[in-house]
């Protein structure tokens, strides 16, 4: 058994948002589904790190939902910024369970035990260069991570966030400092795309192992965290 990760598969199966008129993006959902398929179990977990469906409604999102469904693997899902989608944990709850995606389950204010390891996360908040962030979101987001984090009790834990806490030019000390409170040693982020996937701050930083699993980052291929 293994755990991939993945962010950012931007689905509109249900929507009018085609993501292939982006550079890299052509053919995205069958690339996708090929790779997955060839190195996914169905004994495996997959977390997806947000940016999931362009579905603006919970209801809407039955499209893209049956597609990762059908793929093998338990999948843990969390928040992204485009996830309009997203409601309560219950509503989220009762949906999948309605609609039998039993291979679905989302990532909030909780975790999930996979291969011994302890699976938190939330979306984050990352503000632009010299931009001045809103400090309420960032309480908000960084009392979920805690919330998370906290009901992993000792377990090792591997944090998943969609937003990046570092990037060059700014960065969410908040996250961090958050991150090493409860000794976590390694950090999965998505939500950049094209130009951006350079810039990208990868590898040890402080004491903590960064990568980025953004979709176009990976080339549609989920990565491997843990065999």
């Amino acid at each position: 058994m293994a755990i991939f990760a993945i962010g950012d598969p931007h689905l509109s199966l249900g929507a009018a948002k085609p993501m292939d008129i982006f550079p890299g993006w052509n053919d995205y959902v069958p690339r996708l589904e090929k790779n997955w398929r060839k190195l996914v179990k169905p004994e495996d977990t997959v977390i997806l790190a947000g940016d999931i469906s362009w579905a603006m409604r919970l209801e809407d999102t039955k499209k893209d939902f049956a597609f990762l469904n059908g793929l093998p693997g338990q999948k843990i899902l969390l928040k992204g910024n485009h996830d309009y989608w997203w409601t309560t944990l219950n509503k989220m709850n009762h949906f999948l369970e309605e609609n039998h995606f039993d291979t679905l389950h989302i990532l909030h204010n909780n975790f999930y035990e996979a291969e011994g390891y302890a699976i938190c996360g939330t979306r984050s908040w990352l503000f632009d260069p010299g931009e001045p962030h809103d400090e309420k979101v960032m309480n908000r987001e960084i009392g979920r991570l805690k919330m998370s984090l906290e009901s992993a009790g000792d377990r090792e834990k591997l944090v998943f966030l969609h937003y990046p806490p570092v990037y060059p030019g700014t960065s969410a000390p908040e996250v961090i400092e958050t991150l090493k409170t409860y000794g976590v040693k390694r950090c999965f982020y998505g939500h950049l795309h094209g130009n951006s996937l350079r810039f990208a701050v990868q590898g040890d930083v402080d004491g903590i192992r960064y990568k980025l699993i953004s979709a176009d980052g990976l080339g549609f291929c989920p990565y491997c965290v843990e065999k």
